[in-house]
């Protein structure tokens, strides 16, 4: 009998042992508990620590506290120009209701799949009211913006807390994009032509204008010319007038050296007499 006492105090100090393990449990801070009763969700427990429940009836389920991605597949979306996009969008969430989170998605993949459709669903409602031009524009960003508050008003029956909603990329499909391509290098091409026609008219502008300053100049330039020529011509006669006057010998003397300059040139043969009046300054005799 005495034998048996130390035995029964064992298995009672490990039952109580295992009963003591079982109703306790720790919450990382980084998580938030549920404790289910056969199966059904009691209370939450969203402060970390140790924590207690009734052995063997109650089990905890973890959810974490943190920010959480959700990233759906990326989607082809038709713009209201009906040209084709395909749209990589993603969301930030938290959970904070467990209980809720439970009741309504049940576990995290299905509610990633869920929330996943819903947010694709919204981003294809609203970009689909947009030309591909305003992909570009601040317009992008009011339209995030719609799309952040549907999904926010949507998260609260999740028990979740949506953070921010964002389109990470958007990029063309092939077909679309060589199309867009085409209908880009047709407008360069044609811009490039319309160029070179208006550089092509400026530039008969510019000549004609350079052409007709130039008859300007030109003419204007033989005027002046003319003038000078004139002007000079009359006061080499007035020089040789003068000239004349002084001393007609040395007068008569420089126009037949002009004379002689100008008929006879290298190579010229000229069959005269003598005595030819021509070459009277040639002679030995001084004329009279």
């Amino acid at each position: 009998m005495k034998k048996t006492v130390p035995v029964i105090l064992g298995l009672v100090l490990i039952v109580i042992g295992v009963i003591a393990y079982s109703s306790m449990f720790t919450v990382h801070q980084t998580q938030q508990a549920l404790i289910l009763q056969f199966g059904n969700p009691i209370r939450t427990i969203p402060t970390p620590g140790l924590q207690f429940k009734l052995p063997f009836v109650q089990n905890v389920e973890y959810y974490d506290r943190r920010i959480l991605d959700l990233d759906p597949p990326v989607q082809e979306v038709i713009l209201f120009d009906q040209k084709r996009i395909n749209v990589d969008a993603f969301a930030r969430y938290k959970i904070v209701d467990p209980l809720e989170f439970r009741k309504r998605a049940g576990s995290d993949a299905n509610f990633r799949q869920v929330f996943g459709n819903r947010l694709n669903a919204a981003i294809r409602a609203e970009i689909g009211k947009i030309l591909l031009g305003d992909m570009l524009t601040e317009k992008r960003a009011q339209v995030m913006g719609v799309i952040s508050s549907q999904m926010k008003a949507q998260a609260a029956e999740f028990g979740t807390e949506v953070i921010d909603v964002r389109i990470g990329r958007t990029d063309l499909p092939e077909e679309t994009a060589q199309s867009v391509y085409n209908r880009m290098r047709s407008d360069r091409v044609a811009d490039a032509a319309q160029l070179r026609a208006e550089g092509e008219e400026q530039k008969l502008k510019i000549q004609a204008l350079a052409d007709k300053e130039r008859t300007i100049i030109i003419a204007e330039a033989q005027r002046q010319s003319e003038i000078l020529r004139g002007q000079g011509e009359g006061k080499r006669n007035q020089i040789l007038g003068d000239a004349f006057g002084k001393d007609p010998e040395f007068f008569d003397f420089y126009r037949s050296m002009e004379a002689y300059g100008e008929a006879l040139g290298e190579g010229t043969t000229m069959v005269l007499s003598p005595d030819s009046e021509f070459f009277r300054f040639f002679g030995t005799k001084p004329r009279k």
